[in-house]
């Protein structure tokens, strides 16, 4: 999973990056088929302002989280991304489920 996180108005501290992973790495563990996710963080009138976009095989999930704190936000925004990560995973169990793992429904024969 590549990881890019960046910052508007706002230094991006080791301490922000390493939570950020920390965070992310419950997405992860749900949906381990994850190529890139890219997190925008910004400042505007003490409002902190997290956005993300998760890049899966064949889709995109985006997420976005405002709150008085950087790290309740990202709490926010990890909740949001971990919701729709496992909203996916259970379509797609589901659509591998209905058609019980055969491509094709084999016919009864009366005798």
């Amino acid at each position: 999973m590549n990881l890019t996180i960046s910052g508007h108005h706002l230094e991006v501290t080791p301490a922000i990056r390493d939570y950020v992973s920390e965070k992310l790495d419950r997405v992860k563990r749900h949906f381990d088929h994850v190529i890139n996710v890219t997190v925008i963080m910004q400042v505007e009138k003490l409002v902190h302002k997290v956005e993300a976009t998760l890049h899966v095989k064949g889709h995109d999930f985006n997420a976005h989280s405002e709150d008085g704190n950087m790290y309740a936000a990202i709490d926010f925004l990890a909740d949001k991304l971990d919701r729709q990560i496992v909203k996916h995973k259970e379509k797609t169990a589901d659509v591998h489920q209905a058609s019980g793992g055969l491509k094709h429904q084999p016919t009864e024969t009366v005798a």
